[in-house]
């Protein structure tokens, strides 16, 4: 049986009308880019999401003039935090499955959608703004005794220790790495063409005088404050972000564990009982 395409509309019409645009005007094309690139899809949460959230103890927290929703599931305030990071156009109940184990394990579980993500507002969003919420919930709650994050959250959280956030563990999971293969894989995502991410990257130093590349987790790892204990858990069939991406992260930072699994993708790997009793044991070693 055919697998169901399950791309959103909306991505779809963006595929077919990008390239006709880039063609007939290339500087519009651009400035459309960069809207795009800073403004996440919302996916519909799963039934199994929405379950989640009836148990979770939920709270609102202002970052960035955005009213940005929390969730705390375990109510016992002298039990030690992990606080989950989503990705990309992700939510905080995509750690659905980590709950009930982390509350069994001792721990707290805190999460949130990030800004223009999940219950949040805005419609756009920067890792800076990731960051300043970050820092919000460290005011809030203190240190957590491990961060667990997933794709564009494991940069999140590496840019944010680079800068002086202290991240004492963390996992992060399928998270992208090279900065060239993130531009490249937005490029395909909407049938973009090359001219296309070199104006990108041309835009990136114009506006924050940076390259792209120093706004990627290969940046942030050569420049911790301090060491931190990484776990990577990575697919080696995830289509969104290959294995290339935590094998650059190794290789630049070799005190990193990788742990590579197989048939699991991109976003079932945050399901797998497997992947999280590693994570737990990882956490209270």
């Amino acid at each position: 049986m055919k697998k169901k395409d399950q791309t959103p509309l909306p991505l779809k019409i963006v595929r077919w009308v990008y390239p006709k645009l880039e063609r007939v005007a290339p500087s519009l094309a651009h400035r459309y880019f960069i809207k795009l690139f800073f403004s996440p899809l919302r996916y519909k949460p799963t039934d199994k999401e929405r379950k989640a959230e009836t148990f979770a103890t939920k709270f609102i927290v202002s970052v960035a003039d955005k009213r940005i929703q929390g969730y705390q599931w375990g109510a016992d305030e002298k039990q030690p935090y992990v606080l989950v990071v989503h990705g990309w156009a992700g939510r905080a109940t995509q750690f659905r499955r980590f709950i009930k184990p982390l509350n069994a394990a001792g721990y707290r579980v805190i999460g949130f959608d990030g800004p223009a993500h999940g219950n949040s507002e805005g419609k756009k969003t920067t890792i800076l703004e990731f960051e300043k919420t970050l820092q919000k919930f460290y005011e809030k709650f203190g240190e957590p005794a491990a961060i667990i994050a997933h794709s564009f959250g494991g940069g999140v959280v590496l840019f944010s220790a680079m800068n002086g956030l202290n991240v004492r563990k963390l996992i992060n999971i399928g998270s992208p790495t090279i900065g060239d293969e993130i531009i490249n894989t937005f490029l395909k995502a909407i049938n973009a063409s090359a001219a296309t991410g070199e104006f990108f990257k041309s835009f990136m130093i114009k506006t924050y005088g940076k390259t792209f590349d120093e706004f990627t987790a290969l940046h942030f790892v050569k420049h911790l404050p301090q060491p931190v204990a990484l776990l990577l858990v990575h697919d080696t069939s995830d289509r969104e972000v290959s294995i290339n991406h935590p094998e650059a992260l190794v290789n630049a930072y070799p005190q990193a564990r990788l742990i590579r699994t197989e048939g699991l993708g991109h976003t079932r790997i945050l399901k797998d009982n497997v992947v999280i009793e590693q994570c737990i044991a990882f956490i209270r070693n």
